[in-house]
């Protein structure tokens, strides 16, 4: 997709090395400057398994989560526009497991055990949950065009009440948390009717911690109540999230009935077609982000690395080397608060850097401090300097090779065709009113208008421009808008307003008001006839003065 060939010493960078793509080059970053210092300090026995080729040139991922009959399941059904083996719907909690549903030729199923020893997928570290996840695993493949761009994951509909106290025999948080890290989307599912956040759901919620720019939630079946239950169901769900998702931003909310079925109260159509479109070109535009988020990502897990090694060495340092080594090892985990804080002063290091303390004291406890290593500044150091000058001419070339060749957007499914014919967002509402009529539209409303032309005092059959504005001013638009509308009416730029021209601002002004935006220039429907071009009588004027 993308190629980044250094200029320097014959396309080489500095250390003699070649990349031939971005993934290449991401994989090579990681391998040679991110891996040994994971593997020193026991990076992924803390926090991450080591990342394999698979994990940098996997297409986008989009993650759903959600309670039980949310329509998660409908609505991987409505993007594709076609059932996928696996696929099981209904009110009752049915997907009783993850599926990944994924491009592939031939349509069929790969079970979970096989699928975590196939090099080609990006799910092999998941072997470390056990037999009890792998056998709630399969990955779903259809030749579906939509699968060409990205990638979907269902998950089990999550518990609520009494149900959520069964075990469901694998760690369900760690493995959400374990796909938050390495999908490229994650949409929360929530249902009108279902609004509540169990525990379970909350700790889902909790699992995604850092990953909050990846975080979109949408509230389906809004179609089910009217427009007042739908103010207080938004408010309702927004003061829900608020306690969960501990981030100063307010998280993203599409409103919308997405499956295909007849809505049930119309009355919101314009505004749930208006968030589909604006989730689906969130989707769509994945692949365009993917590489950057890969980059994002290795620089977050560059950066908890070389933290991690901070942590593991001061507290090799602060051991004894004989006697009272429990002793110490309990009063450094009760200590870690403070010894975040120490290190924060001492390596100038920001406090959103470190991990959670709480569960990293639960982590150290399985651990002997002494068999520690020691601080390797070397290690530190060859990621520093990647961190300063391998990322940001990385980010540049992605730039470079993006302008030049554009990855081919998300296609096929419910995106297909959904801004074509009369059924696109905006056909035949606001500016493009009338854009298929003989007649001009202005005209249907355009007697009323001309009371008020007339009340203007007209001399010669145009108003000056004080008279006009006046009037245009009862409309309480702001003097940057009026103006727009003045100079998209003002057809012949003289600085009047003829009768046509009056009753073309008065249309923009209305169009304005019900919420459309005004274009930059008038469009030919919307030009008033007698300042239409005759390209005939044209022709003959011009042949006539031959």
């Amino acid at each position: 997709m993308f190629s980044w060939v250094n200029n320097e010493q014959g396309g080489r960078n500095k250390d003699g090395e070649m990349y031939q793509t971005v993934t290449e080059g991401l994989q090579q970053l990681y391998t040679k400057k991110i891996l040994p210092l994971e593997e020193t300090y026991l990076f992924h026995d803390f926090h991450s398994p080591a990342l394999e080729a698979a994990d940098f040139q996997s297409k986008p991922m989009v993650l759903l989560v959600g309670q039980y009959s949310t329509g998660k399941t409908t609505f991987i059904r409505y993007l594709l526009e076609q059932d996928f083996p696996g696929m099981r719907i209904g009110p009752e909690p049915t997907t009783d497991g993850f599926i990944a549903v994924m491009y592939g030729e031939n349509e069929g199923v790969v079970p979970g055990n096989a699928l975590v020893v196939d090099p080609k997928k990006p799910f092999r570290k998941l072997n470390a949950f056990g037999n009890s996840f792998l056998n709630r695993l399969i990955c779903s493949q259809i030749p579906n065009q939509v699968l060409r761009g990205i990638s979907i994951i269902d998950t089990p509909g999550i518990l609520s009440g009494e149900k959520q106290r069964i075990s469901r025999g694998y760690d369900f948080s760690e493995v959400l948390r374990w796909f938050g890290e390495r999908v490229d989307r994650i949409i929360l599912l929530f249902d009108a009717h279902k609004l509540d956040i169990s525990d379970e759901f909350s700790e889902a919620i909790k699992a995604f911690r850092g990953q909050d720019d990846k975080i979109r939630v949408v509230l389906n079946k809004a179609d089910q109540v009217d427009s007042q239950q739908l103010m207080r169901v938004y408010g309702a769900l927004m003061w829900s999230l608020g306690k969960v998702i501990n981030t100063p931003e307010v998280v993203r909310v599409y409103l919308g009935s997405f499956w295909a079925k007849p809505l049930r109260n119309t009355e919101n159509r314009r505004l749930f077609e208006a968030e589909t479109q604006d989730l689906f070109k969130d989707i769509q535009g994945l692949p365009r982000n993917a590489a950057l988020r890969k980059l994002n990502d290795l620089i977050k897990r560059a950066r908890l690395a070389k933290v991690h090694a901070y942590i593991i060495s001061y507290l090799k340092k602060e051991m004894p080397s004989l006697f009272g080594k429990e002793k110490k090892k309990e009063e450094l985990i009760m200590r870690l608060p403070e010894i975040y804080t120490i290190l924060q002063r001492e390596h100038h290091i920001s406090a959103g850097d470190f991990p959670n303390v709480v569960k990293m004291q639960e982590q150290l406890q399985h651990y002997d401090f002494s068999k520690f290593p020691s601080l390797k500044m070397k290690l530190i150091e060859s990621v520093d300097k990647m961190l300063a000058n391998k990322i940001s001419g990385l980010m540049t070339m992605i730039r470079d090779e993006e302008s030049k060749a554009p990855p081919a957007m998300v296609s096929g499914g419910a995106f297909e065709g959904s801004q074509d014919g009369p059924f696109g967002q905006g056909y035949g509402e606001g500016i493009s009113a009338g854009s298929d009529c003989d007649d001009w539209i202005v005209s249907h409303d355009k007697h009323k208008y001309d009371e008020i032309f007339y009340s203007l005092n007209p001399i010669n059959g145009k108003i000056s421009g004080v008279n006009a504005k006046k009037e245009m001013m009862s409309s309480r638009l702001p003097n940057t808008v009026l103006g727009k509308i003045w100079k998209l009416a003002d057809c012949d730029k003289d600085g009047m307003l003829d009768d046509e021209e009056f009753a073309l601002a008065q249309h923009l002004i209305k169009v304005k008001l019900e919420g459309y935006e005004l274009p930059s220039e008038l469009p030919q429907h919307l030009v008033p006839p007698a300042h239409r071009k005759n390209e005939v009588a044209d022709i003959l004027y011009n042949h006539d003065a031959d």
